[in-house]
């Protein structure tokens, strides 16, 4: 139940749930503080994360693993203490886990501090030169700052090295069928009005204060153009389709293949506001529950 509540994004009620959990005569091990310190992460409860991974070696005699370092990176990453999460990886007996690096890199990748993003990203690429999940996060890094170059540097190391960047997909679940859309998608027979629907929502996302992030495509194009690629991410034209074809008032579930991108996690929770519906979408880190304009996530992940 801890795990269950942490995994998607309820860092608070997990926290309960262990405080309920000491009450009883069950003594919490190694996983169950992996789930506590993964939910003050996602909770950014840096005292909490630090008193109980404290207490875990103090009172109960367990040794951190690498998970539990790795949640510890990623709460002080959260909260943008780069530097103290560096110190901590220093700190670490063994040699670090790509895990490890990852959770510092995706720290570096919110806070944009470039240095650093490209020094985790080094670690990881020694231990998996083939992770283009990687390479898309520099990518990020170098295209928030706008240096292109590095951007274009980066896509030339992926040729080269053969690795190939998995397409965005996202899918959907409507009356015992999946509908599958790609990023750009116009091969569904509803492709007229997804894209009616698609500019609708861009329109009065507009209106509720919505403001695209052009830093979110990696590509040197006109402003204009960066913004009208925005709404063509698969996880938009699914949202869409949803919007058209689902019952009014009913929870919209949204499975994605890779990281939803800092500009759709913006509009889908101005959508959740405008529509008035619970989105939920689940990516390759997490469930993001969108509802009422925020998300379970607190905007990091």
């Amino acid at each position: 139940m801890i795990s269950a509540y942490s995994m998607h994004g309820l860092g608070a009620e997990a926290l309960k749930m262990f405080e309920s959990m000491q009450e009883t005569d069950i003594t919490p091990n190694q996983l169950t503080f992996v789930a506590v310190l993964s939910a003050c992460s996602n909770t950014g409860s840096l005292d909490q994360g630090h008193y109980y991974f404290t207490t875990m070696q103090e009172a109960y005699g367990i040794e951190p693993c690498m998970e539990h370092y790795t949640c510890m990176v990623s709460l002080l990453g959260r909260l943008g203490h780069l530097d103290r999460a560096l110190k901590m990886i220093d700190e670490i007996p063994n040699e670090p886990s790509v895990m490890v690096w990852r959770a510092l890199l995706g720290a570096c990748v919110a806070h944009k501090n470039i240095e650093l993003g490209r020094f985790a990203a080094e670690h990881v690429l020694e231990m998996e030169p083939q992770d283009e999940s990687t390479y898309v996060l520099l990518s990020n890094i170098y295209a928030t700052a706008k240096n292109w170059d590095n951007v274009a540097f980066v896509r030339k190391s992926m040729r080269k090295k053969r690795v190939k960047k998995e397409p965005g997909l996202s899918w959907i679940e409507n009356q015992g069928m999946v509908h599958y859309f790609a990023v750009g998608d116009d091969s569904h027979p509803d492709n007229k009005l997804i894209r009616g629907m698609l500019e609708w929502l861009n329109f009065r996302s507009r209106t509720l204060g919505y403001a695209p992030n052009h830093d979110a495509v990696l590509l040197d194009v006109e402003e204009d153009e960066k913004a009208r690629l925005l709404w063509l991410h698969s996880e938009r034209i699914a949202l869409a389709f949803a919007l058209l074809r689902m019952p009014i008032g009913s929870p919209i579930l949204i499975i994605k293949n890779l990281r939803v991108c800092a500009d759709c996690h913006v509009s889908i929770k101005v959508v959740s506001k405008l529509v008035q519906r619970e989105i939920v979408i689940r990516d390759i880190n997490r469930f993001h529950h969108f509802e009422d304009g925020v998300c379970s996530c607190n905007d990091y992940w």
